[in-house]
């Protein structure tokens, strides 16, 4: 595979790039912070670019992990380095592939939306290439997402929701294990034991919804015995609109993305 370029090693280019070293990937990478760079002086298949156009020089797949803001300044400075060979992968939220094809005009791009969990390599993350972007060109980017999670091909128009459903979603995941835990707590448990056991509880729970393939609702139906005390929970959340709430924030995420 040829190297692959991360300009900007934030939280979210730093995941990307050490799940690339664990999967043994030549990586070159760049950073207006020097000390963000410094960690990874001297590791093995990670090279330090002395700037974004030398990065670009000695890359053919090039993750743009910069803040939104930053994209044109990038642009501006690598744009008469990039050749017909160059895949530039964006994974910030606003750049469409109208906006792209205005900064980085005639060349390969895919938009990509990786989410938090690519920390620990448990992304779900979502890919759209543009036209000129050849087959096996997408098959490595696939490769590439694959490092640090799963990763689904879809359709420009599909982003807003994807965005919502899971880009944003961890952060209302773990407000849901915050507010699980206020109640742990208000009940006799340590704060501690709170955030392990309800963590678990969420993993698990996903984990048999992926690997069991059961509807969510049979699910929760095996869960709620008659008379029991999972029902109360329910009815609570029902009677405070539960399932409205979330609609509603995934549904206002998706607006706002669309408006960027």
């Amino acid at each position: 595979m040829e190297n692959i370029g991360i300009i900007g090693i934030g939280k979210m280019g730093g995941a990307i790039l050490s799940a690339l070293i664990k999967a043994g990937k030549r990586v070159i990478i760049y950073n207006r912070t020097q000390s963000d760079l410094d960690q990874f002086k001297g590791m093995d298949n990670v090279t330090i670019a002395k700037s974004n156009v030398d990065l670009v020089k000695g890359s053919k797949y090039v993750i743009v992990a910069v803040k939104p803001a930053a994209y044109p300044t990038v642009a501006e400075e690598v744009r008469d380095h990039l050749t017909d060979e160059h895949v530039i992968i964006s994974i910030a939220a606003s750049y469409t592939i109208e906006k792209l094809e205005n900064i980085f005009p005639g060349r390969k791009f895919i938009m990509g939306m990786p989410n938090v969990p690519a920390m620990i390599k448990e992304a779900m993350s979502a890919i759209c290439p543009n036209e000129r972007v050849t087959e096996e060109e997408l098959k490595t980017v696939i490769e590439i997402f694959e490092c640090f999670g799963r990763v689904a091909q879809i359709e420009e128009d599909k982003f807003a929701a994807f965005t919502a459903a899971c880009g944003s979603l961890p952060a209302f995941v773990y407000m849901f294990i915050e507010a699980a835990s206020e109640a742990a707590v208000l009940n006799g448990m340590s704060r501690k034991d709170s955030y392990e056991y309800i963590a678990q509880t969420v993993v698990g729970s996903a984990k048999l919804l992926l690997e069991g393939g059961d509807h969510p609702a049979k699910l929760k139906d095996d869960v709620t015995s008659p008379s029991g005390t999972t029902i109360e929970g329910v009815k609570a959340l029902e009677q405070r609109a539960f399932r409205a709430a979330i609609i509603e924030a995934l549904d206002a995420t998706a607006k706002k993305y669309r408006e960027m």
